[in-house]
């Protein structure tokens, strides 16, 4: 296994950290404290986007009937992982995994919790290994099945966007008709100070994550019959109450292929 580094702030221990986890290093604490000092609002960000994950999950539990569920670059285990909300509304749901971080391949045994009705694998495979992570998936999952593919804040790492979105199409091509995408990721065009922030934490000589214009996300889903409202500022996606949030720049939605 790749050996941890703890000398360089890493973005998945950043994002552990706004979110409250302690699956992270004084290196990743520094970095979240000088990015929430420039723009505080990036930790309002990072609990509507896993506040989005799970009223999208909810929705293809409870009114799409998906059962199954392929989470890529699913980060460090915290509150509400993906198996936890499919499971508790339909506890025979299977759950795979896809990371190729060494500390959330550290912490895998937390992910592979699982009511003895489903099931949760995880694999060892990087985004840029699609039909490897087809292959892997389908020791699990029923790819003959409705499937949700969730693509949570890991497009942005992708430098390429032609590239991203080729990466996006050939998971989905290996998906049966009645399958979702879900995805959500950072956006230009809402907050200049977030976007000041994010493009001085690329300086730091962490791994970069590019925030990109909403129609560019929108683009992910080309193809596909999005999910009414569209892809929208997350916390504006099926907002739980009848309060309106605020448009945060974090957009996101879900798509069925047909």
């Amino acid at each position: 296994m790749t050996e941890i580094d703890t000398s360089v702030p890493h973005s998945a221990r950043i994002w552990n950290y706004w979110l409250g986890g302690k699956d992270n290093y004084p290196v990743d604490e520094a970095a979240g404290d000088a990015y929430t000092a420039v723009f505080p609002g990036i930790v309002t960000i990072a609990r509507s986007s896993r506040a989005f994950l799970g009223r999208s999950i909810r929705y293809l539990v409870q009114e799409a009937g998906v059962r199954q569920f392929l989470d890529v670059g699913t980060g460090l285990p915290t509150v509400d992982n993906t198996h936890e909300v499919a499971q508790r509304f339909a506890p025979e749901s299977k759950v795979v995994y896809v990371d190729n971080d060494p500390l959330v391949l550290a912490h895998a045994r937390a992910l592979l919790t699982s009511t003895p009705e489903g099931e949760t694998a995880y694999e060892d495979l990087t985004l840029y290994e699609p039909e490897k992570i087809l292959q892997a998936a389908s020791r699990t999952l029923d790819l003959t099945r409705p499937t949700a593919l969730i693509l949570s804040g890991i497009l942005g790492h992708v430098g390429d966007y032609d590239l991203a979105r080729e990466l996006v199409g050939r998971l989905v091509a290996g998906l049966p008709s009645g399958s979702y995408l879900c995805v959500n990721d950072g956006s230009r065009g809402t907050d200049p100070d977030y976007e000041h922030a994010q493009d001085a934490y690329n300086e730091t000589g962490a791994v970069p994550y590019f925030l990109r214009p909403v129609d560019k996300i929108e683009a992910y889903f080309e193809g596909l019959e999005l999910v009414d409202p569209g892809v929208v500022s997350v916390p504006l996606w099926r907002p739980d109450g009848d309060t309106v949030p605020a448009p945060i720049g974090q957009h996101g939605g879900l798509g069925r292929k047909a």
